[in-house]
């Protein structure tokens, strides 16, 4: 019979709040958090000496693109190896549901190929999430792209009135179906031709239910604040509450600007709720394209359909051995995708520094050669930002991958240690705890992530997986 009571004795407690550390022993008992509290009787539970270690919320990581992974490998050793226990999925407007044909065009190419997988509606695919048994929770987004490609015959116009009003009801199952929001890519080919008023009709509904607006902005270049505007706009508009994701400013004309982004989402949070996320490196990661070669930036290969030899090699390195140019090197990959090392560290900072950035992947899975992110962000954020450069202490550290999380989200019963609370819990070593993977060996474990336990079951110990999936689709507004 499985353990379902548990007493981590001793630990020091930080409770995804924001709040101080306390020493304190907390009890676990049937996938709750049953009690916490200085020398907690034993009561039949099976003792943990957590005794020197931090113990913390389970890691809400809100920005992924695991919607198929979890279904072909739900034992999600990336997600639990780095103390994930939730993943918030369909984010840049691109989902798996409802996805009809297997052909998808870029970029919903990002969640992989093949005609395994397609979904008509959401309530299909949260069935065969929860028969797949993933490890990890799944709070999901319907992405906006794979309703434009479901609703039209050419998702690369503007919508016609029936167009949307298919989509509306493509939002308006997901929703029902216990999705977490709606998620906007107007940035990609596939949503750039939607207008305000299209997304906000999508967004009222959205709204209504009590769900969040997420999107990849239109350009995080040049134009960044007027993209930022349409983004809080819309939202404003639909009286949602709008997440920018992966927050940057790109290139490096831009470098140095998220001092005016960052006053801009101050002066817009005092208007509307919103939120905002990102990755703790300089490189971001999507799918080739040419205008983003600038002749500048390091880009590196991360796979390709057409020369797949060429994942993990420099484009500039490929361009020089088939004698082309960088642009053409780029073309004759696709279609394929990138890393793009388009940030500067100031601003990396800067923007994980902010008291309201959440913490977030997007790691792409599905990628040969992948960006580390996907193996790395939170052991990073707690390592090397908060630990060793000092950027802000370990508590809030915490509070950005989890009560943070869950409250912009709106996901009850996590992202806090608190009685009653679903035991979604992390055990780490504050001084040991380090990313590992790199841009050469990415898909390397973190360090120090102890113990990870996903509804009071143990899932990750003493640097491995234990075999346990616990995990399950979670529905917006459930207790």
């Amino acid at each position: 019979m499985k353990t379902e009571h548990w007493l981590l004795r001793g630990g020091d407690l930080i409770d995804g709040s924001g709040s101080a550390r306390v020493r304190a022993d907390l009890r676990v008992r049937n996938g709750r958090i049953d009690a916490i509290g200085t020398d907690l009787p034993a009561d039949g539970a099976e003792v943990i000496d957590v005794a020197g270690r931090i113990v913390s919320p389970g890691f809400i990581d809100v920005h992924t693109h695991d919607d198929r992974y979890l279904l072909d490998q739900p034992a999600a050793l990336p997600k639990l190896s780095q103390g994930v226990t939730t993943v918030v999925t369909g984010n840049c407007g691109i989902s798996l549901a409802p996805l009809l044909h297997a052909d998808a065009p870029p970029p919903l190419n990002l969640l992989g190929g093949g005609d395994k997988y397609t979904f008509a509606t959401m309530r299909d695919y949260a069935r065969a999430l929860d028969a797949a048994r993933p490890a990890v929770n799944v709070a999901a987004l319907v992405g906006h792209s794979t309703l434009r490609v479901a609703a039209m015959d050419d998702p690369y116009r503007a919508a016609r009135p029936e167009e949307i009003t298919r989509m509306v009801e493509g939002v308006r199952e997901a929703m029902a179906a216990g999705a977490f929001g709606l998620s906007s890519g107007v940035f990609y080919p596939t949503g750039a031709a939607a207008d305000i008023p299209e997304l906000v009709e999508l967004a009222r509904v959205v709204a209504a239910a009590g769900g969040v607006y997420t999107t990849h902005i239109r350009t995080e270049l040049d134009g960044i604040l007027e993209a930022l505007d349409e983004a809080c706009t819309t939202a404003r508009l639909a009286g949602v509450r709008v997440i920018l994701s992966h927050h940057k400013c790109a290139g490096p004309a831009n470098w140095g600007r998220t001092v005016e982004t960052l006053a801009y989402i101050d002066r817009m949070r005092a208007q509307q709720p919103l939120g905002l996320d990102a990755y703790p490196y300089v490189a971001g990661s999507t799918v080739l394209r040419e205008d983003l070669v600038d002749g500048v930036i390091d880009i590196l290969v991360t796979w390709s359909d057409t020369h797949p030899e060429m994942a993990g090699r420099w484009l500039a390195d490929v361009a020089a051995a088939w004698g082309v140019s960088q642009v053409e090197a780029c073309t004759r990959l696709q279609p394929g995708g990138a890393c793009y090392f388009q940030m500067h560290e100031d601003d990396v900072r800067r923007v994980l520094a902010h008291p309201e950035t959440m913490i977030g992947s997007d790691g792409l899975p599905h990628d040969s050669h992948p960006h580390p992110r996907l193996w790395g962000t939170f052991p990073r954020v707690l390592g090397h930002y908060s630990r060793d450069l000092g950027l802000f202490p370990l508590e809030q550290a915490v509070r950005k991958m989890t009560g943070l999380s869950a409250a912009q989200f709106g996901i009850p019963g996590r992202g806090l240690l608190r009685p009653g609370y679903h035991a979604d819990v992390v055990v780490f070593d504050s001084a040991r705890v380090l990313d590992r993977a790199d841009f050469v060996a990415p898909a390397t474990p973190a360090q120090g992530i102890e113990l990870v336990m996903v509804a009071g079951r143990v899932s990750w110990r003493d640097g491995g997986p234990t075999g346990e999936r616990a995990g399950r689709f979670l529905r917006r507004g459930e207790a």
